[in-house]
């Protein structure tokens, strides 16, 4: 299945995409998609609806986060080695992990705002995990089975908050509207191998990441498992995690980075596609 939420901020309303492409609303059979749809029991009561029976979403709406209620957004960084390399950081032994703020978190196709006197803003593409059963101290063999499904993910990211200002890098991935997820949650019986999916990004109609997660350093249920350790992790939590090489930081012979007017697209296969016009902190404030 893919699962979506749409409408305007604030407002979404749970939905399907059918088979067809179409949005179909499941307002009359779940209030929304959160925790308490995700788990097995919750998404095999989705999985037996038939789409066509669903009332038909007419136009184009908005699409939100495709999850409600997060509880937490963690991120893993520096998961592919040649992006470790891009960034002159050496290949971590364990996952690194930080968190963005669930604040930051917006539709697929919201527009990007830079924060006030942001100078290097950066664009990451990755694949987001979605879980869908209580996880704490789970082994890796069982890992997979507490995941209710995939998305694509924008790890948009303030290299100077990040990286030259001192503490952890989460004053540099929590901004506001810093966490497009979506278009959809693509849930597990159609990702058998997440191991296995072709991701890019362009900017301005040039391509700037092409990658494949076959290329992780550490895979969907080792990052699972090691999580577990450290926090329990809950139906609703994205885990995003990790991006290809290609960020505007790692841009020779000098770094890229986002401005107003900037349009970043981006997909995963069989994850849906996304796209951002990006603006500046007074344009939106004011707006």
């Amino acid at each position: 299945m893919k699962l979506l939420r749409y409408g305007p901020a604030g407002q979404e309303r749970p939905g399907l995409l059918d088979g067809d492409g179409r949005i179909r609303d499941l307002s009359d059979h779940v209030p929304d998609i959160d925790q308490d749809c995700l788990t097995p029991a919750g998404l095999a009561a989705l999985a037996r609806l038939d789409p066509q029976s669903l009332p038909l979403v007419n136009g184009s709406p908005r699409l939100g986060v495709p999850v409600g209620r997060v509880g937490k957004f963690i991120a893993i960084g520096l998961n592919y080695a040649d992006h470790a390399e891009e960034s002159n950081l050496p290949i971590p032994k364990e996952p690194v992990v930080f968190t963005k703020a669930t604040s930051s978190l917006t539709g697929p196709n919201d527009t990007v705002m830079l924060p006030k006197d942001s100078a290097k803003s950066d664009w990451e593409v990755e694949l987001g995990i979605v879980i869908g059963r209580r996880a704490s101290y789970v082994g890796e063999a069982e890992a997979l089975a507490h995941v209710a499904g995939y998305c694509v993910v924008n790890d948009v990211s303030e290299r100077e908050y990040q990286i030259e200002r001192g503490g952890t890098w989460d004053k540099g991935k929590g901004c506001d509207t810093f966490g497009p997820v979506g278009p959809w949650l693509v849930t597990t019986d159609e990702i058998p191998d997440p191991q296995g999916l072709g991701m890019w990004l362009d900017v301005n109609g040039d391509r700037m990441q092409t990658g494949n997660t076959k290329t992780m350093i550490f895979g969907i249920a080792e990052i699972v498992s090691y999580l577990s350790r450290f926090m329990t992790l809950l139906p609703g939590d994205i885990v995003t995690t990790g991006t290809p090489p290609g960020v505007g930081m790692g841009k020779k012979p000098q770094p890229v980075f986002l401005k107003p007017g900037d349009v970043m697209a981006l997909g995963i296969d069989g994850l849906g596609e996304q796209r951002q016009d990006v603006v500046s902190w007074r344009r939106a404030a004011k707006a």
